[in-house]
């Protein structure tokens, strides 16, 4: 087990290094597709098949919609390829800050138990994450209100950064 989250885990660290680097949005959607999919094996790897459902479905089919309508927005003629001078350097870079920091936090976290979340001892009904998640729909009302706030004026923010010198968001394409 500690081999396979060892894998997803690295996944998750290029995924998100394809994301940082950002050569094109195209790139960055790919990239985001990789992290979301490592992400979800790593949660399924630790007992969180309903949490990695949930996540694989909202994050992969909500986000990346929003995602691609405005990379559609901000198409370019040639984009940057990962083979570019400064993508190369800005991997190179993001690459060497993963490393120092497995270096100076790396130590010792091998130490602590991997444990499944429906491991904790005896038979159970429900699984953990499932009961999470409606803890969080029951007492986190008021942040999921603030989270759906926060992504609106996030996509807000992308369509004016998007939207080009004299052109309007609302445009053909």
């Amino acid at each position: 087990m500690t081999y396979v989250m060892v894998l997803l885990l690295g996944g998750v660290i290029l995924g998100l290094l394809a994301v940082a680097s950002h050569p094109s949005p195209y790139f960055g959607a790919l990239g985001l597709v990789v992290v979301g999919g490592f992400g979800c094996g790593a949660l399924l790897e630790h007992g969180g098949s309903f949490l990695s459902l949930v996540l694989f479905l909202i994050y992969l089919g909500g986000m990346l919609v929003v995602f691609a309508y405005t990379a559609a927005l901000a198409a370019e003629p040639y984009p940057e390829s990962w083979g570019s001078e400064s993508v190369l350097l800005s991997v190179l870079w993001y690459v060497f800050v993963v490393a120092v920091a497995c270096v100076f936090w790396g130590g010792g976290w091998y130490e602590f138990c991997w444990s499944a979340v429906g491991e904790s001892g005896g038979f159970l009904m429900v699984g953990g994450d499932m009961s999470g998640a409606a803890l969080m729909f029951s007492f986190g009302g008021g942040m999921l209100v603030i989270g759906a706030w926060v992504l609106l004026l996030t996509l807000l923010g992308v369509l004016e950064l998007t939207r080009g010198l004299s052109r309007g968001a609302l445009r053909v394409v």
